[in-house]
């Protein structure tokens, strides 16, 4: 199993990438959002899915492991295949994916093409309990990656409830429970409003 590649980027296509890595050019499927990551000529590194049919073996490539993780939970649902799986993270990234399934949204799921209210309602129901089990990447590539705890979740639950948005109240929380893991939701919540209030 191919996990990841890292090389010199030779082409950028529509729909693929190709990474020179130890001399062998590795052809990688992968969404818009992630070859808009690649530069031609420079080195990058792409978290990688292998899947073997028959009659091909075909590598996708993603800038980080939660989009990665999120494809293969997408083909665990019946009719989604790798092709289906690529086009529902080329239209929703991975954190709008999330808030779709969490809150039963068909109207985005069927943004997809491809995708109908009834396979979209099969999503739902398949993997709306599934979703939060894959860790969250946040921040640059290389930071440690947050993991979705119930004191995480009601923490960041309770600041958006108060005004903050997502993206100033999740990385205040994890800050705070990388340094201190087992506080608590009061402990924890106190301490991101004194840091959140510092930067308002």
């Amino acid at each position: 199993m191919i996990a990841s590649v890292r090389g010199e980027v030779l082409e950028i296509g529509l729909d693929h990438a190709v990474l020179e890595a130890a001399g062998v050019g590795y052809r990688l499927n992968a969404t818009p959002a992630t070859l808009a990551t690649l530069t031609r000529g420079e080195e990058s590194r792409l978290y990688t899915a292998m899947i073997v049919r028959e009659d091909a073996m075909t590598l996708y490539g993603f800038a980080d492991t939660e989009a990665r993780d999120l494809f293969g939970l997408l083909q665990t649902v019946s009719g989604v295949g790798p092709k289906l799986a690529m086009a529902v993270l080329a239209v929703l990234e991975p954190e709008a994916l999330r808030k779709a399934l969490a809150e039963s949204n068909i109207a985005a799921l069927t943004r997809v093409p491809g995708v109908g209210k009834r396979g979209a309602e099969r999503m739902v129901v398949e993997l709306r309990d599934k979703v939060n089990l894959v860790p969250v990447q946040s921040g640059p590539p290389g930071s440690p990656v947050p993991v979705t705890t119930p004191v995480r979740d009601q923490v960041v639950e309770a600041l958006i409830g108060l005004g903050f948005g997502a993206k100033q109240a999740e990385p205040a929380v994890d800050a705070i429970l990388a340094e201190e893991p087992d506080a608590g939701t009061s402990q924890t919540l106190r301490a991101a409003l004194s840091v959140l209030g510092k930067n308002r």
